[in-house]
């Protein structure tokens, strides 16, 4: 779950540090206040695109830094172990971004990529945006709510690759058996990526020991202070043991307890030696050295440039080299070449068909799953009548295909006896928003995703479906942590925690503060947003039984 976030110098925040609680948050504030900018300031841990205008006016950079406690997920440190950033029950994500444009994101304290982090947030949150109800109208949104709701990211996986590496093994034979030109044209652009990959040299370990030494160059002069305090207080023990020794050699000392203590004091003095003599060695292995971390961490960005130009990870990039290199080998092209492809893509074909048949039976099973779950949920949101459908609809095109072998879409029909359509062509805006919140609360509560952000996506909603939609979020509470930004009181009333944001601004500049509240600011803040400015003991009983019913 999210356990603390700290933003500096971002849009119009200067500085705000807040804890997470367990349970339902809630953030609520007048319009302007910036409600959002903690979940804006929150996507760009989790690897969204930065624009250098976000730096607070005057500010040299922003940096925001987001805190989960990891211990109840097995995935998430299985990730972090695999790449060498464990950090033990907690897992700090870190953005940097400068004025001038350039941006760094960071995992554990080690430097890494916006693929990296928004793969490894994935594990972590799950964000609904107050714009989710139009991407919505999207197929490859749909495809994706589905697959995410029937669980089989695996299998989805497979068949993709296959699909991948039938497709790769086509474009070969094609080159093996196209024309001159679009032959040559495809050796130049390898021989060019080859060349760019033998000129980067990276060697088998390479990266790994730039990572590491990175950390220690980065670290070098807190790890110096320490050492030299360490080497201080060893000083200091050895003396005090030898003088202790010395004290008791006298003859007047005799017996058994005064010759024990003789010897663990000799014992101890020489193992004190001993360390001091081994952090010596520590403190001569490590130089605060500005230069050599200026060459690792250029080296570092050279290598993750070009993984990202390849769209691999950086560990990847020696595989990539390898495969573009026997790609460009090949293209010399023979009728034994040509067979062999004919061959591997009858047999990936093979393999494709069979995956995806199970995706599909997998996709239909989720699909009425889905549905049947979705409805009861538009039911409680005065959508009784409407009738929701997911299509799965055989593509023509009989070539494996990365994302399975149909096209998926929701319709809906808002009418009885009307033919559901598209979801653009039928609902009203309002519609929209409920099926949008109906289809998100159904999907992540089936999630394994422990935390979930919902940013106003009760838009277009009012009345006593508000209260519903809060109620649903409140029940999703229980088995998961829910961050949600709101503008309805019957929304905020069933927050756990409730987070008011506030913007302050004098003549000079504007200031957004977030704040926890208590029971009396709790009855306050929901009375305002029933009442607007004008607060009356009406309003503040109406939001105290709200409160209270909750």
């Amino acid at each position: 779950m999210l356990s603390h976030i700290s933003i500096s110098n971002y849009t119009i925040v200067s500085e705000l540090e807040m804890e997470f609680a367990e349970g339902m948050t809630v953030i609520t504030g007048e319009t302007g206040a910036g409600k959002s900018i903690t979940l804006d300031a929150l996507g760009l841990c989790l690897g969204d695109r930065a624009d250098p205008k976000a730096v607070r006016h005057g500010a040299k950079r922003a940096e925001i830094a987001a805190t989960f406690d990891i211990s109840a997920l097995p995935a998430a440190s299985a990730w972090l172990d695999s790449r060498d950033l464990e950090g033990g029950d907690e897992c700090l994500l870190r953005r940097v971004i400068t004025a001038e444009g350039r941006s760094r994101a960071y995992i554990n304290g080690s430097p890494s990529t916006l693929q990296d982090c928004a793969e490894l947030g994935a594990l972590l949150i799950d964000i609904h945006s107050q714009h989710a109800h139009q991407s919505l109208l999207r197929k490859p949104v749909q495809r994706a709510l589905l697959d995410a709701y029937a669980g089989h990211q695996k299998l989805a996986a497979d068949v993709e690759q296959s699909a991948s590496n039938w497709l790769r093994a086509q474009r070969e034979l094609e080159l093996l058996t196209g024309s001159a030109d679009e032959h040559a044209s495809r050796a130049q652009l390898l021989a060019y990526q080859v060349e760019e990959l033998d000129q980067l040299a990276l060697g088998e370990t390479e990266l790994q020991e730039l990572e590491q030494e990175q950390k220690l160059l980065a670290n070098a002069e807190q790890i110096l202070s320490s050492a030299h305090s360490a080497l201080d207080l060893c000083d200091q023990q050895e003396n005090g043991t030898r003088q202790a020794l010395q004290l008791l050699s006298d003859d007047a000392h005799a017996g058994n307890a005064a010759d024990s203590a003789r010897e663990l004091l000799d014992s101890a003095a020489i193992q004190i030696a001993e360390a001091r003599s081994e952090i010596q060695r520590h403190l001569d292995a490590v130089e605060i050295d500005p230069e050599r971390l200026d060459i690792v961490q250029r080296r570092l960005e050279t290598i993750y440039d070009v993984a990202r130009k390849h769209r691999v990870m950086p560990e990847q990039v020696a595989e990539v080299h390898q495969r573009l290199r026997e790609e460009l080998d090949s293209l010399a092209g023979s009728e034994e070449r040509i067979k062999e492809l004919q061959g591997e893509m009858a047999s990936l074909e093979r393999a494709y068909a069979g995956q995806a048949k199970k995706l599909s039976s997998s996709r239909s099973r989720a699909a009425k799953k889905l549905v049947k779950a979705a409805q009861e949920v538009l039911a409680t949101l005065a959508m009784a009548q409407c009738t929701l459908e997911i299509a799965l609809t055989p593509r023509d095109n009989s070539s494996p295909h990365p994302h399975g072998v149909e096209d998926i879409e929701f319709l809906i029909s808002t009418n009885p006896g009307a033919a559901p359509q598209g979801l653009g062509k039928i609902a009203s805006g309002g519609e929209l928003s409920r099926i949008s919140l109906a289809i998100q609360v159904v999907t992540a509560s089936a999630g394994t995703v422990p935390s979930m952000v919902f940013d106003e996506v009760d838009v277009g909603i009012g009345g006593a479906v508000a209260e519903v939609v809060g109620k649903l979020l409140r029940d999703l509470a229980g088995t998961a942590q829910v961050l949600c930004v709101t503008h309805l009181p019957q929304v905020a009333a069933q927050g756990q925690q409730h987070l008011q944001v506030s913007k302050q601004s004098n003549k000079d500049s504007v200031e957004t503060r977030l704040s926890t509240l208590g029971q009396d600011e709790k009855v306050e803040e929901i009375a305002r947003m029933l009442g607007g400015v004008k607060i009356t003991e009406q309003t503040l009983a109406h939001a105290r039984e709200m409160l209270e019913s909750a």
